[in-house]
């Protein structure tokens, strides 16, 4: 599979404009990404702009901090698909997690995997907050509940995908569920090495200059 076919192109800071938005949705078209990944207000209008491409609408659930209720996680999550929403990336509830209560996360989980029907469902973990046992607790919680990728980072906290935690959570989830690595990738090198390491797909802002082999000077 070619390098763009594994970029989810993102853009979720806060201060996006409308045209800032029009611009990753036309560099998507143009180089064929996987995916736009965009906040849900953005949704209908990605949806819009893409409707004749095969480019999917990626939107995030509960984002950035994972600590919504499951409640407003499935009522979110049925907003975006509502809207056009293909692919939805949800925030594991990281203070249960922590807290060890693994039933409550597995059934945050659970419940947005339920809410998407037919769409695909991506975990984010936040690798950059877990130990190296709480990443894979969350990559089997995730599994168990029925997702279909488990991904490493939202890009808003300390730090983003690393090729270790790829490959620890390509190791943790075997080779039917997908691995997202998000944050971390500026060139098609880094890009490369996450899905050397396992990954299926990649979270950047740089998808333009990872297939045009440039380094840009952000990744998320």
């Amino acid at each position: 599979m070619s390098i763009n076919k594994y970029i989810d192109h993102t853009l979720l800071k806060p201060e996006a404009t409308r045209e800032q938005i029009d611009a990753i949705l036309a560099e998507a078209k143009e180089y064929d990404f996987a995916s736009v990944c965009v906040n849900p207000t953005w949704v209908a209008h990605a949806a819009a702009a893409l409707k004749d491409s095969d480019v999917k609408v990626c939107t995030v659930i509960g984002f950035p901090l994972g600590a919504n209720t499951s409640a407003v996680k499935v009522f979110e999550t049925k907003d975006a698909i509502a809207n056009g929403a293909d692919e939805v990336d949800m925030v594991i509830n990281i203070g249960e997690l922590k807290s060890g209560n693994t039933a409550a996360v597995e059934a945050d989980i659970r419940a947005v995997v339920e809410a998407s029907g037919d769409k695909l469902v991506k975990v984010i973990i936040e690798t950059c907050l877990l130990t190296d046992a709480q990443k894979v607790k969350a990559c089997q919680l995730a599994v168990s509940a029925g997702a279909d990728y488990v991904k490493t980072s939202t890009g808003f906290s300390t730090g983003g995908a690393t090729v270790p935690d790829v490959a620890l959570m390509r190791q943790t989830v075997g080779s039917t569920v997908g691995v997202k690595a998000s944050g971390g990738a500026r060139s098609y090198e880094d890009a490369q090495a996450f899905i050397d390491a396992g990954a299926t797909r990649i979270g950047a802002s740089a998808g333009v200059a990872i297939v045009n082999g440039e380094v840009a000077d952000h990744d998320y």
